[in-house]
């Protein structure tokens, strides 16, 4: 780094003669909130004059605060690395490190570790193992079970954690279209929104059974040292904030696994978060991890776009965290689609393949043809076929069996899970009704419509005829579904999805996971 791209009081920190002990070359690394000089056997970290609102080191005397307060609160997880707090200072316009003067800067002095011991040098290299990550486990499963809790800390479970969401929607606002897209915003704000209100009860739960510690709150592999003996030190816990540090232990535990399914180790992700419950016997983290993996990759997406907001960090860095706050946000993006529920219902016309599209999603089901003969008192193999609209097909009868289907897709969707409902939803107001209840629960609705032309549909039902199977329809009811059917066109673009019914059901499936990111 050219001197000149640093504030006047650090320049000096890049002379090796600067320092009160040997050093042969000065290296510098840099982050959106500190500069880290490496010096010989010892590294000098010095914050940034930044205010991020979650962050504020805007004056010496906040630097100086959190500097005592980061050597303060990392002595915990790793008391040999944590030396002190130095301060720069001036004298007849000559600067030193902890001579005589009055200061103008502040430094946390630390003992250099190994950089080829990082755990984030350690995965580059291929050389990181199952047992590492459990030892990072078992270490940090024994600092939460010590790390102070009780009221005082249980109070920032909930309420931090909204806040926190709400900030970083505030905060990334300017980066929609460049970091993060439209799309993708909108996803996160509706996978938080529901996750708050459907899941703040489990949130409270885990308050009051003492699972909001203070926690370290930036447990990322950079953090972490593996020593070769295999004991574990995890630096660079956040002094900053207490509400980001007074958290649900299953913030720590989800930004390492995050962390190392970045870096493309699912495998050692896997295993850290089961050695964790092991160690633990948190049997409930499970049902937030995802949520805290989705907020801890959005994090990241959000601070890696901070640098492009920096003049001093060069070019060719900012298109690195450009490209770095990309990933993080579709990580984060994925987490909250595979988390987040969908009402999920099938449109067309008879023999379409609405039922094998259904049955190839392997998500709960509910079929019209099944709940409507249960309404109407009949087996589900068992005929019921009658004249158009006559039978179990009046449309009082077909009300009754929509109204039924809403009602149990609701208690699926209030358990968390996703539902599909097959049926054909050929007139608007089915449509609608579905719509209006994905919107009350706050979940994902698509409305997936098979076409097919006649010959196919033809076949099909003639192959179907004697097989038996909950469905009464025939070709007659085919060509009449087609005089009355109701296009779907009153739906927004992302609430439907048109499909070829004439592709294999695993392919069609296929396609609807991929649009609901599943």
């Amino acid at each position: 780094m050219e001197a000149d791209a640093l504030p006047p009081s650090l320049r000096p920190f890049l002379d090796p003669t600067f320092y009160p002990h040997p050093v042969d070359r000065v290296e510098v690394v840099q982050t959106h909130i500190s500069y880290v000089f490496l010096a010989g056997d010892y590294a000098y970290k010095v914050k940034k004059a930044v205010d991020f609102g979650f962050l504020d080191y805007s004056t010496l005397a906040r630097r100086r605060y959190y500097c005592r307060r980061e050597v303060e609160l990392n002595r915990r997880f790793c008391p040999d690395v944590y030396l002190g707090v130095v301060a720069v200072r001036e004298r007849g316009g000559r600067l030193s490190l902890g001579g005589p003067g009055r200061p103008v800067e502040y430094a946390v002095r630390m003992r250099r570790v190994p950089e080829e011991r990082m755990l984030h040098r350690l995965l580059a290299e291929g050389r990181a193992t199952t047992a590492m990550v459990e030892a990072v486990a078992q270490r940090l499963a024994r600092a939460h079970a010590t790390a102070p809790a009780g009221p005082q800390v249980a109070r920032y479970g909930t309420w931090a954690i909204a806040y926190a969401w709400r900030e970083n929607f505030q905060q990334w606002r300017d980066f929609v279209g460049e970091t993060i897209t439209p799309e993708q915003d909108a996803l996160l704000r509706g996978y938080v929104g529901w996750f708050l209100r459907r899941r703040r009860a489990l949130l409270r739960q885990r308050a009051a059974r003492e699972r909001v510690r203070e926690c370290h709150g930036d447990l990322r592999s950079e953090s972490v040292v593996v020593w070769p003996d295999g004991s574990v030190c995890i630096m660079d816990c956040i002094e900053f904030s207490r509400r980001l540090r007074y958290t649900d232990v299953a913030g720590d535990v989800a930004f390492l696994a995050m962390d190392l399914e970045f870096r493309g180790r699912p495998d050692l992700a896997d295993a850290f978060v089961r050695r964790y419950l092991e160690e633990s016997g948190d049997h409930d983290l499970p049902a937030v991890l995802d949520f805290y993996r989705c907020y801890r990759a959005a994090v990241r997406g959000k601070v890696e776009g901070f640098l492009l907001r920096q003049p001093e960090v060069p070019a060719a860095q900012r298109a690195e965290a450009l490209a770095r706050s990309r990933r993080y946000f579709e990580l984060a993006c994925r987490y909250a689609a595979r988390d987040w529920p969908a009402l999920i219902v099938t449109c067309g016309l008879a023999g379409t393949g609405k039922t094998s599209l259904a049955t190839a999603l392997g998500l709960p089901t509910l079929s019209s043809d099944v709940v409507r003969k249960e309404l109407g008192g009949l087996a589900p193999e068992q005929s019921a076929r009658a004249p158009w609209r006559r039978g179990i097909y009046r449309p009082a009868m077909t009300r009754r069996t929509y109204a039924q289907m809403l009602s149990r897709a609701r208690a699926l969707l209030r358990q968390g899970r996703s539902a599909v409902l097959d049926a054909s939803f050929t007139l608007r107001w089915q449509r609608e009704a579905a719509r209006r209840l994905a919107r009350r629960e706050g979940v994902r609705f698509l409305c997936v419509e098979l076409r097919a032309d006649d010959e196919l549909v033809r076949r099909r039902l003639q192959a179907r005829e004697g097989a038996g199977g909950p469905s009464d329809a025939d070709w007659q009811v085919y060509l009449r579904q087609k005089e009355s059917f109701q296009p779907p066109d009153e739906l927004a673009e992302d609430e439907r999805l048109v499909l070829d019914a004439s592709l294999p059901p695993p392919a069609m499936a296929a396609a609807v996971r991929r649009r609901l990111g599943l």
